[in-house]
């Protein structure tokens, strides 16, 4: 491990072993230590970095200038570091800590294909209902992904803890007992004696979840985060034959209703003249 370090020992840098490489062509000065790795990986998509280096050209060029980060320790960094250079073909698996670290610094400094892998390898793990819930929800995670968390919450025979509800939103809290009276309901409806709501059916209960917490509206195609709304592409104006231009829409169907016009009104013209 390579070493910098001032004359008086106040400061002093070191390589990190993992993460500087030769090749590399910035530097970042995380804490004490330095990581030297490739440009390429943080302009590709986080819009964060992209605005951050146009800022200070020089930044990150050698170890004297290193890009410093701030509010966050070396070994989280290396951590974000790893999902770029792990060193084997099948990624290994990681614990739930390390996937947390990587989803709160992907959201932080805008890596959202990244993101979207800490959610899927998340999805993975065997968390807490309540802890998931509450994860989703401090980083955005399309929540109908939070499904099965709702359902264990709901199919549980005791209610959730003081301690539960004040780490919830209100509405969660509120939406979790309102989906338990619903859930006895329905299991009282089909028979049941004494029903707790633990005995409705699955697909009763998620039914009554996607209603509670309004699931299908934050479905989305891939995981991650909550859906966009669509905008409406539309085409510049085009000139016509005389050099003016001419209005069209997203499918072009303004000029083909002009067109239409005049044919009509040439016809009204043929008439009259007869």
């Amino acid at each position: 491990m390579t070493t910098n370090g001032s004359q008086n020992g106040v400061s002093r840098m070191v390589h990190h072993p993992d993460y500087y490489f030769k090749d590399g062509n910035i530097t970042f000065l995380v804490e004490d230590t330095l990581f030297r790795v490739h440009r390429h990986f943080f302009e590709c998509e986080s819009q964060f970095f992209i605005k951050e280096f146009a800022k200070a050209p020089q930044a990150g060029t050698s170890d004297s200038s290193a890009f410093r980060l701030n509010k966050v320790t070396s070994a989280d960094f290396a951590k974000l570091l790893w999902v770029w250079y792990s060193p084997t073909y099948r990624r290994e698996s990681k614990p739930k800590d390390h996937w947390l670290v990587v989803l709160e610094l992907s959201t932080t400094w805008e890596f959202p294909e990244m993101k979207k892998l800490a959610v899927d390898e998340l999805q993975n793990l065997d968390i807490e209902p309540v802890e998931k819930i509450i994860t989703y929800d401090k980083y955005n995670i399309n929540k109908s992904l939070l499904l099965p968390a709702f359902k264990l919450l709901c199919k549980r025979p005791n209610r959730m803890s003081t301690e539960e509800g004040e780490q919830l939103k209100m509405h969660t809290v509120l939406g979790i007992h309102e989906a338990r009276e619903r859930a006895i309901r329905r299991a009282a409806e089909s028979g049941c004696l004494s029903p707790t709501s633990a005995d409705a059916d699955d697909e009763e209960l998620e039914k009554i979840l996607n209603d509670v917490f309004n699931l299908n509206a934050h479905a989305t195609t891939s995981q991650g985060t909550q859906p966009q709304e669509q905008v409406p592409i539309i085409n510049p104006p085009k000139p016509g034959a005389n050099g003016t231009t001419t209005k069209s829409s997203a499918s072009g169907s303004s000029t083909q209703d002009d067109n239409k016009q005049k044919g009509a009104d040439n016809n009204k013209g043929t008439k009259k003249t007869k």
